[in-house]
């Protein structure tokens, strides 16, 4: 097994006209951490996730997957990284346009050639993964709960069978018991099949329950990182402010 970081971020600046983000961020994320990026809003969490992959290049450093730019590579290679990660957007991201069954089904027809028995195989064990059957693959977004989406949109983002799964909010708009049961799934699955995960969250709960280390931004740069208590412990008025009110330590405490 490859000794690369999963994710490898050397010495990123983000700047969007005069305003700077990000300044000279180094953060590395190894196989099987599943990192929680926390921050104060406009502090770039998920500028920093949309550089992770692809979707945005920062104005200097480098972003490294499995050991390869994730920019300015071939085609190819980045076709390749694209079959390595599965990303779940905040609010789901379902084509609104297709059934569930074509939107899991998406990826695979998209990065992979299989013929449409073996896609349909691989979409009912992606459904039968976060807990749907085979039915739910004929209703459309539109008729799925907010729960739904996001499950569906799991499925989507795993059906690559990916090494590293990306989250952005990924209990955003579920009450506290469908985000519990979503966090709880996430936590078996990454159990069972063993990917990387880096997260954006504002949910002390979902931090606490899903994540096992933590990087807290702040001032445009890494404040803090390590496991949860590792990061509680940094004296920085972020940190203090984040974790030490009554609502953090409930649920760092339900957490365990």
């Amino acid at each position: 097994m490859s000794m690369l970081p999963v994710i490898d971020i050397q010495g990123v600046t983000t700047r969007f006209g005069d305003v700077v983000v990000h300044r000279d961020i180094d953060l590395v994320v190894h196989r099987g951490e599943m990192l929680g990026l926390v921050g104060g809003s406009g502090s770039g969490k998920t500028t920093l996730l949309r550089e992770v992959v692809g979707l945005l290049r920062p104005t200097e450093g480098e972003v490294r997957l499995f050991g390869t730019p994730v920019l300015g590579a071939s085609p190819i290679v980045q076709r390749d990284l694209r079959r390595r990660f599965g990303m779940l957007f905040q609010q789901g991201a379902l084509f609104s346009a297709l059934p569930v069954f074509d939107n899991i089904a998406f990826p695979l027809r998209e990065l992979k050639r299989l013929d449409e028995e073996m896609i349909r195989e691989l979409v009912w064990m992606k459904l039968a993964m976060v807990e749907l059957d085979p039915s739910h693959g004929r209703l459309m977004p539109a008729e799925l709960s907010g729960g739904m989406v996001k499950r569906v949109a799991l499925a989507r983002a795993l059906a690559l069978e990916p090494e590293l799964l990306v989250l952005d909010e990924p209990t955003a708009g579920l009450d506290p018991d469908r985000g519990e049961n979503f966090v709880k799934l996430v936590k078996t699955l990454q159990r069972e099949l063993n990917f990387t995960v880096i997260m954006v969250t504002h949910d002390l709960d979902t931090l606490a329950g899903l994540a096992n280390r933590v990087a807290a931004l702040a001032d445009q740069r890494v404040v803090a990182h390590g496991t949860l208590q590792e990061v509680m412990a940094v004296d920085h008025p972020f940190v203090r402010r984040f974790f030490g009110g009554v609502r953090a330590q409930a649920a760092l405490e339900r957490a365990g």
